[in-house]
């Protein structure tokens, strides 16, 4: 018997009682009124306030439930306290988990299923959502997750140094770029107009900011990245050193700074030091409050096939021991809320999942937003397995073992073995959730 299968059986008492003491201080099951629909979610910052206003209009619109939102910290702290409060019998009624985190949680009985027919009543159907999106909703045959988004990693662009460095076309928009030596060139030329750097790219202690670049450029090759437990993983090394090398040699301190941290190139590019930011796209309310005269697309496609890392914010349902069927409706109703509503989302720079939000005239009048709607087509989550995904330790293993290659203190062939080697090691270990 594992620790889940306990917690969720015999030890659902204890747990309960112990884990329930621990999180009735940040809004746990004893606060909550009958009516109540508890949610959690990691959303701070700019994202919170969208998410806090959602809410507001949510239940505004209508009386029969309310929902309490509990902020808890981004990352492992939130995912460790969602896994507990499942475990133990505590859980909110509702939560935000990102997509690619759901098979570490799906599989142990973390999650309840969506009843598409109850999702039905309420006006969501799975043609609402795009096929890449939809499929990740899915683990074993049953839809765990509802993507309020996809937050894919995308190239924003200073128009007005794109057009002094004479890379913008007449519709405003980057010049085409589809191979690496003319995206060398169109940094380069980039630098010249700024006089500063072509590319702002963050990556100092950062592992979330070396992977989603590394896996963005992984999967244009059409490569694939396969996790199975106990087994080695199934990877193109060739193709990984290659897209490692790529990037080393956009560190040169002219194209792009050869050590800087994700906030050093957000200032770079908030004051016009480069013409290009690689980015989420969570970034984008930051340079327009900035005043960067913006536009924004998918990464180029410099090696064959179109592809962008991302991953989701998805609505998930942590397990009821004992399930009140009038709250679960309410539950159905507000995530339908939330999404129907998903404009406002997408003004936060997030491409909605809702694909009648997409397709509505204004989002379209969003700009630069609807100029990168496409990467929802062309989005690849985390290679699949319990330890990957936002906030995960995998990140991190590719952040100690690549960071040198970056800083040219490692060969690149060197970096990639020894983060072969650590996640071929986890690989052999059990989920311990």
């Amino acid at each position: 018997m594992t620790r889940r299968q306990l917690l969720l059986g015999g030890g659902v008492l204890a747990g309960s009682l112990s884990i329930g003491a621990s999180l009735t201080g940040c809004g746990g099951a004893a606060q909550a009124a009958a009516d109540d629909i508890r949610f959690w979610h990691l959303l701070s910052g700019g994202d919170g306030i969208k998410m806090t206003a959602m809410i507001d209009k949510a239940n505004a619109g209508n009386t029969d439930y309310r929902v309490k939102p509990t902020v808890l910290a981004w990352g492992a702290p939130y995912y460790t306290k969602l896994a507990m409060a499942s475990a133990g019998g505590r859980p909110p009624e509702v939560a935000v988990m990102h997509a690619a985190r759901v098979p570490g949680y799906a599989p142990g009985g973390l999650l309840d299923p969506w009843d598409l027919d109850l999702l039905a009543e309420f006006g969501v159907r799975p043609e609402d959502f795009s096929p890449r999106i939809w499929e990740k909703s899915q683990f074993d045959g049953q839809v765990f997750s509802l993507a309020l988004d996809s937050h894919p990693f995308v190239m924003l662009y200073n128009t007005e140094v794109a057009a002094k460095a004479n890379v913008l076309e007449s519709d405003g928009r980057l010049v085409g770029i589809s191979s690496p030596s003319e995206f060398l060139e169109v940094s380069r030329e980039l630098q010249k107009a700024t006089g500063k750097h072509g590319l702002s790219y963050g990556y100092l202690g950062d592992g979330a900011q070396m992977w989603r670049l590394f896996y963005t450029l992984y999967r244009q090759h059409g490569a694939d990245f396969v996790l199975d437990p106990g087994r080695p993983a199934e990877v193109d090394r060739d193709v990984a050193v290659d897209c490692l090398e790529f990037i080393k040699s956009l560190l040169d301190n002219t194209i792009a700074t050869k050590s800087g941290d994700g906030g050093t190139a957000i200032a770079e590019f908030a004051s016009q030091g480069s013409g290009l930011l690689f980015t989420g796209v969570w970034e984008l309310p930051t340079m327009k409050a900035a005043g960067v005269p913006l536009g924004a697309g998918t990464i180029p496609t410099l090696f064959g096939t179109p592809a962008a890392f991302a991953d989701s914010h998805s609505f998930v349902l942590p397990h009821q021991a004992t399930l009140n069927e009038a709250t679960r409706r309410g539950v159905y109703q507000f995530v339908a809320t939330m999404l129907k509503g998903s404009l406002t989302w997408a003004e936060a720079g997030h491409i909605p999942g809702y694909q009648p939000v997409v397709n509505s005239s204004e989002y379209a009048a969003l700009k630069p937003q609807a100029d990168y709607a496409n990467a929802a087509d062309i989005i690849n989550y985390d290679p699949e397995a319990w330890f990957t995904g936002s906030g995960s330790d995998f990140q991190s293993y590719f952040a100690e073992n690549v960071q040198n290659v970056f800083l040219g203190r490692d060969k690149a062939a060197d970096g990639w073995d020894a983060f072969i080697k650590r996640i071929n090691s986890v690989l052999a270990m059990p989920n311990p959730v």
